[in-house]
C-alpha cells in the first residue's frame, strides 16, 4: 500500500500474478541496458522428517532462462540494494523469462536438501513471496558488462554482442492501482504498509485486494479484559476436510495428539479447526504458534465483529496458512512413527476460514496470551517486516 504525498490518497499495488523489479544501475551515459531476469524466493521452508519437522528461511535467487555468459543468481544484491519496479517507462531490452518457476525452485530443494538427514516426508513453503529480479547488463566491444560494478561478466567473445539474440522486448508490464475506499460505505479504509486486509474504522469491516477488486472479510474476535493492555493477534481458524485420519471433532484432536484430557461426552460435537497465524515471524516461532493455538482451540464465544483495541497487521493470506495443514497434523500426531508410516496418505482441503484476533498481554518483552499459556517475544514482531 502506497500513499500519495501531495493529496494523502492511498492506494493498494496489484500485480499480474508476481512484480517484477529492477536493480540499480550505473552504467555510462549513452550505453543500451539489458535487463536479465532472474527467479527470487523468499519465504519459509519446512521439511518434515521421522526425527522431527526441520525449518529454516529461505531467500534466494536462480537465472529466469538458460544463458550462459550471464551469472547464475543476482547473490545479496537483492536484499542489499533499493529495488525499484519495472513500468512501461522503464527504457531497455528485458530478456524473457524461459524457465518456470517450479523447475527453479526444485533445484532450490535439491541444493538445500543434500544436507537433510533421512527421508524427507513432507515439505511445505510458507510465506513465500514470489517476484522476478531484473539485472542490468551492456555490451562492451566482445564483452559483457556488470551495469551494476562496470565490471565484464563473461569471457571476450570474437563478435560483437548483440542483445537481440536474447528474446525480449521493452517493458510492458503495469502496476493497478486499487482505491482503498470501503466498498461499503466509502470511507477511507487504513493499514500499515504491508497489511494484506484493510479496516474500516466507519462501518467497522475488513476487506482484502484480489484479481476482482475489495473483497469482504469475515472477521471475529475473543474478547478480554480491560484492566491491561491489549494488543490483538489475528489468526486464520480453518475448517477442513481431513482424509487418512480421523480428526472431524475436538474428540479426535484429544485421542490423535494424545493429550493428557479425560473425554468429554461433548466433545464429539465441537467442530476441529485447523489454526495459522495471519502474521509473519519467524519460522520456528511460527510453527510453535500454530501448533499450540491448534492444541488449544480456542473455544470462548467469539465476537463477530472487529475488536475495539489495537490490532496487529494481517499480512499472511489464508492460502499461505492453508498449505500449513498437513505440516500442523505432522508436529501433534502421537505416537509419532504413525507420521512416518501414513503421512502420505492423510489429506487436509481447507474449506472455509475465518479471521480471528486474539488477544494478548503487552508485557516488558513477550506479547502473552494467559487462557492458552501462549508467548510471542516482541522484538520479532517488529523485526517480521524482513520476512
Amino acid at each position: 500500500m502506497v500513499e500519495c504525498a501531495y493529496c494523502k490518497v492511498k492506494s493498494y499495488l496489484m500485480a499480474d500474478h508476481f512484480f517484477r523489479y529492477l536493480l540499480p544501475n550505473r552504467a555510462p551515459q549513452g550505453k543500451e541496458l539489458v535487463y536479465f531476469p532472474y527467479w527470487r524466493f523468499k519465504g519459509m521452508l519446512f521439511s518434515c522428517l521421522p526425527s522431527g519437522i526441520r525449518d529454516r528461511f529461505l531467500d534466494a535467487s536462480q537465472q529466469a532462462a538458460a544463458a550462459p555468459d550471464f551469472p547464475i543468481s543476482v547473490g545479496l544484491r537483492s536484499q542489499a540494494m533499493a529495488l525499484k519496479f519495472v513500468s512501461p517507462e522503464t527504457e531497455g531490452w528485458f530478456i524473457k523469462p524461459t524457465l518456470p518457476f517450479r523447475n527453479v525452485m526444485q533445484t532450490f530443494l535439491d541444493r538445500f536438501n543434500g544436507s537433510m538427514r533421512g527421508p524427507i516426508l513432507h515439505q511445505a513453503h510458507i510465506g513465500e513471496s514470489l517476484s522476478l529480479i531484473y539485472a542490468p547488463f551492456y555490451a562492451d566491444k566482445n564483452k559483457i558488462m556488470d551495469a551494476v560494478l562496470n565490471q565484464p561478466v563473461s569471457t571476450e567473445q570474437d563478435e560483437p554482442i548483440d542483445a537481440n539474440r536474447y528474446p525480449g522486448g521493452p517493458a510492458r508490464w503495469k502496476i493497478r492501482f486499487i482505491p482503498t475506499l470501503c466498498p461499503n460505505c466509502g470511507w477511507d479504509l487504513v493499514g500499515r504498509r504491508d497489511t494484506l486486509v484493510l479496516h474500516c474504522a466507519n462501518c467497522a469491516s475488513m476487506w482484502q485486494a484480489g484479481k476482482q477488486g475489495l473483497a469482504k472479510v469475515n472477521v471475529a474476535h475473543m474478547p478480554a479484559s480491560d484492566d491491561v493492555e491489549i494488543l490483538y493477534l489475528p489468526f486464520w481458524r480453518i475448517r477442513a476436510h481431513v482424509s487418512g485420519i480421523e480428526l472431524n471433532s475436538y474428540a479426535d484432536l484429544v485421542k490423535t495428539a494424545n493429550l493428557p484430557r479425560v473425554p468429554q461426552p461433548g466433545w464429539t460435537r465441537i467442530p476441529f479447526h485447523f489454526w495459522g497465524p495471519a502474521f509473519k515471524v519467524r519460522p520456528q516461532s511460527f510453527l510453535r504458534l500454530t501448533h499450540q493455538v491448534t492444541l488449544s482451540q480456542p473455544r470462548d464465544t467469539l465476537v463477530p465483529r472487529i475488536p475495539d483495541g489495537a490490532m496487529h497487521p494481517v499480512n499472511l493470506p489464508v492460502s499461505e496458512s492453508a498449505e500449513t495443514l498437513k505440516l500442523n497434523l505432522a508436529g501433534f500426531i502421537r505416537p509419532r512413527k504413525i507420521v512416518e508410516e501414513r503421512i502420505d496418505q492423510i489429506q487436509a482441503k481447507a474449506a472455509r476460514y475465518l479471521l480471528v484476533y486474539l488477544p494478548f498481554e503487552v508485557r516488558h518483552h513477550d506479547l502473552v496470551q494467559p487462557d492458552f499459556k501462549i508467548a510471542v517475544n516482541r522484538n520479532q514482531l517488529a523485526l517480521a517486516g524482513n520476512l
